[in-house]
């Protein structure tokens, strides 16, 4: 009799145990650090970075400057968007940063016509250059 009261005693002893070493476990379940709607905001922010940085360029480049840069050149159009697209992303952002640079410095009066030609030329450039490197 006394060796089953003393199995039941241990027996309650390690479930006790058990239970107690689960409830931190489970209390920091609701509790995290990162919330998942911030990991996914921040799992997007890279594609919606290269999203406005591919804007950039494509905007430049279809002005209505641009697009005469292009036919002074003899480029098509369609071969360059396409290249953006194929960029690196490191490329692929100092080129919007130029593209943006000259936008505004061409609606602010600092450039004129045709040194955003030679701008949206050697963008053109960098742009075939980056892809034949690959």
């Amino acid at each position: 009799m006394y060796f089953r009261v003393k199995r039941c005693a241990l027996m309650l002893a390690i479930a006790s145990v058990f239970g107690l070493a689960g409830i931190p476990a489970r209390a920091q379940d609701n509790h995290h650090v990162v919330s998942l709607s911030d990991l996914n905001k921040d799992a997007a922010r890279p594609a919606q970075t290269r999203q406005s940085n591919e804007e950039a360029v494509r905007t430049l480049l279809s002005s209505e400057p641009g697009q005469k840069a292009l036919k002074t050149a003899n480029i098509d159009y369609q071969r360059v968007d396409e290249a953006v697209g194929q960029l690196s992303d490191e490329d692929l952002a100092k080129l919007a940063e130029r593209s943006r640079k000259a936008q505004q410095d061409f609606a602010a009066g600092n450039l004129s016509d045709r040194d955003l030609l030679w701008i949206i030329l050697i963008i053109v450039a960098v742009l075939i250059v980056a892809l034949a490197v690959r």
